[in-house]
């Protein structure tokens, strides 16, 4: 339902901002927005499981994902949907790092990294029919319906995780870490506003302040969380090498690559003047690109490790971002099906390597957390691509008309192609090829 919602919103980015009077460029704030509450809310799920159990806070996140997105369908201005999209993404927040969590306590490590395959399989689904889907809706009915969508998956969904899903839980839950969660929130919130500011009208005294505060908020946090004795994210976790390997690895990746659909569905819808269906259209490719990876990626990593996998597909990952540059308006659709499709098999490899690396070296004891950990960095960097990519295309978008957003997007996924580069350093840190942490 999470990778429906997303490829769909990003296909119908050019529909929904002439419905609601608003440039497309405008519209990362509703893309931002989810994937920003989704990070500052998951640290809350490993303690919401240990108190409540799996069961209940799963069957929760659905029931409020799917009333976001009723809400979504609603939406009259963008205000709103900007807030029905805070709402999905409090939902969203529990779906990924419970789901994770419950995969880590019910299955053998041995087999993780084969049933992560599996499941993200299984998901992908989601990302081959969200663009068909959302293309055909957004030009042969409404908008709306890209989120009304979500509301049967959800009550499917939900009667599934009634009679399914095991319900893990302690005892004894500890108590909630309230002044570590407010400074966490806060200094992401902070972050990206001062994105959000510098891509936009603002100025940049504004931007500074959001940063600097941001900055302290952070230290803050870094300091209380070092005198508590249960954290809501706990950082000690990063001591172990293949963690914050993980984690800072996640980070610069998904920060070149996450905006990377949104700039170019702009280039093929508004750039070259192709429809939303056949803009949607070339997310199949890379949804075929990664599934057909998928079988191989555990023979991959016990064949060359996760050091050398990892920091020769970043690489791969940087040349492939920067060659989209080479496409033009008067491109052949196989010639872009080719390119989507090879970015869709190196990013799969990409991260189920990074997601599966964080747990390598962990006792099952710190599951929870660590799932909380990657998940909040996945979509706190999601956050941040996603508004990073919007202020490069703003940056070098110098006319509005279709030859601008070409030039635009060829300048853009340069930079974004060298920002993942950096991500190669950090997988090189691994001291040892089979990723064996030193704590």
């Amino acid at each position: 339902m999470q990778a429906l919602d997303s490829t769909i919103v990003n296909t119908a980015v050019p529909a929904i901002s002439g419905a609601l009077g608003v440039t497309p460029l405008s519209m990362r704030t509703a893309l931002t927005s989810y994937v920003l509450t989704l990070a500052i809310f998951i640290p809350m799920s490993p303690w919401l499981c240990d108190r409540f159990g799996t069961r209940r806070v799963f069957g929760g996140a659905i029931l409020v994902f799917s009333l976001g997105s009723l809400l979504c369908g609603l939406a009259q201005s963008l205000p709103q949907l900007v807030l029905s999209r805070i709402i999905q993404g409090l939902g969203g927040a529990a779906l990924m790092p419970v789901g994770r969590y419950v995969m880590v306590r019910s299955i053998d490590r041995r087999e993780f990294v084969s049933a992560m395959t599996t499941v993200a399989t299984f998901g992908l689904l989601g990302s081959v029919f969200g663009p068909l889907l959302g293309g055909a809706l957004v030009e042969f009915t409404n908008w709306r319906l890209i989120f009304l969508i979500n509301v049967p998956v959800g009550i499917a969904g939900f009667l599934l995780n009634r009679r399914e899903m095991p319900d893990y839980r302690l005892d004894r839950a500890h108590r909630f870490d309230i002044g570590g969660f407010l400074l966490f929130a806060g200094a992401s919130a902070l972050c990206l506003m001062a994105a959000e500011t510098a891509g936009g009208d603002g100025h940049w005294f504004s931007v500074v302040i959001y940063a600097l505060g941001a900055l302290a908020l952070g230290v803050t946090y870094v300091w209380h969380s070092r005198r508590t004795a249960y954290p809501v994210t706990d950082l000690s976790l990063l001591k172990v090498r293949s963690v914050w390997v993980s984690l800072a690895g996640n980070l610069f990746t998904r920060l070149g690559v996450s905006g990377m659909y949104l700039l170019l569905v702009l280039f093929l819808q508004i750039g070259c003047g192709w429809s939303p269906l056949a803009a949607g259209l070339m997310m199949v490719p890379q949804a075929i690109g990664s599934i057909s990876v998928k079988p191989f990626i555990d023979r991959l990593l016990t064949h060359f490790g996760y050091r050398r996998l990892l920091l020769g597909n970043t690489i791969a990952v940087s040349v492939v971002l920067c060659s989209f540059a080479l496409l033009s308006p008067q491109a052949p659709p196989w010639l872009v099906v080719v390119f989507v499709y090879i970015y869709g098999a190196v990013m799969s490899l990409q991260y189920t390597s990074m997601n599966t690396l964080t747990y390598v070296d962990l006792d099952v004891k710190y599951a929870s957390m660590a799932s909380s950990m990657a998940s909040t960095a996945q979509y706190l960097s999601m956050s941040f691509g996603i508004a990073f990519a919007s202020l490069l295309m703003a940056g070098f978008l110098e006319t509005r008309d279709a030859e601008g957003y070409v030039l635009a997007f060829h300048w853009s996924v340069v930079v974004l192609g060298l920002i993942t580069l950096a991500a190669s350093w950090i997988f090189s840190r691994l001291r040892d090829p089979r990723a064996a942490a030193e704590a």
